[in-house]
């Protein structure tokens, strides 16, 4: 014990110098965009390769299970669609809208296919690293969904990595809407459960029943319309008690989060193109 007491004290400076430098440099990469950015592109190759290597032997132990889930997911979808058919034509719904469910909100975009590697849950902001780039097309601002909803937004990329925002930060911001209703508010994560976010400053005339099923919006131009978010799990008020605020249990499965898909600028760009279009008109 003694020796080490002597060799601290006679060291003591070599240690202060270390501690100051590291100070400096969090200080320096977490409060400055660019020097975080710097830091971020280089040192996100050598951090991917180790996440990459990671999520590819975790990803494998969880495929068994992956493809069972799926599987009853699709043998429920296809049941419920043949019901829901089945229905319509019974109460004399015309065939071509009838056929018109087959249709989905991300029909025809061509998608770029990415594997998680890397995904936080417990932590007030989360992120989710993916193993493509912009090499690979990916671009910031787009948004990322898996086969049961959508993940969140990209934020950073680097050439052969890219680092999304989910749904599980505090800075998420996703406009939202109940597909029966039509009524619309952002979707807000509270730090706590993974399974649940919150829909806000819903107004008082709003109706809505427990069980209903939340889409995204369309009013930005990171998501389609229609795409799949939750359903409602409980229905409260605000902290002002001047709306509702409703508790939404997230499709998505960020624990068993694997293989995620990115939607092309091309949406971005259409999606702009129709504004234009819907402005002129005016």
């Amino acid at each position: 014990m003694r020796n080490l007491l002597n060799f601290l004290i006679k060291y003591n400076y070599w240690f202060l110098f270390v501690l100051l430098e590291v100070t400096s440099f969090a200080l320096l990469f977490r409060f400055n965009h660019y020097q975080g950015s710097t830091f971020f592109t280089s040192s996100n190759v050598v951090a991917g390769d180790i996440y990459k290597l990671r999520g590819s032997v975790t990803s494998y132990f969880y495929l068994k299970s992956a493809n069972e889930d799926l599987l009853d997911r699709n043998m429920l979808l296809e049941q419920q669609i043949s019901n829901l058919r089945k229905e319509l034509q019974e109460r004399g719904v015309d065939s071509l809208e009838v056929d018109s469910l087959k249709d989905t909100p991300l029909k025809g975009i061509n998608f770029i296919k990415a594997n998680v590697i890397d995904n936080s849950l417990t932590k007030v902001d989360n992120y989710v690293t993916l193993d493509k780039g912009s090499d690979d097309g990916i671009r910031r601002d787009m948004g990322v969904v898996d086969r049961n909803g959508v993940v969140g937004i990209v934020y950073m990329t680097s050439r052969k990595y890219s680092l999304v925002i989910s749904l599980l930060h505090s800075k998420s911001n996703i406009s939202c809407k109940l597909l029966r209703s039509g009524y619309f508010g952002p979707l807000k994560w509270e730090a706590g459960d993974s399974r649940y976010a919150f829909l806000n400053d819903l107004p008082r005339h709003a109706k809505f029943s427990l069980g209903d099923t939340l889409v995204t919006s369309g009013y930005s131009e990171i998501f389609p319309s229609g795409i799949m978010v939750g359903t409602v799990d409980h229905i409260g008020n605000s902290k002002d008690g001047l709306s509702y605020q409703l508790k939404i249990r997230l499709a998505t499965d960020f624990g068993k989060l694997s293989s995620v898909r990115v939607i092309p600028m091309s949406f971005k760009k259409e999606h702009m193109l129709l504004k234009q279009i819907e402005n002129k008109q005016q």
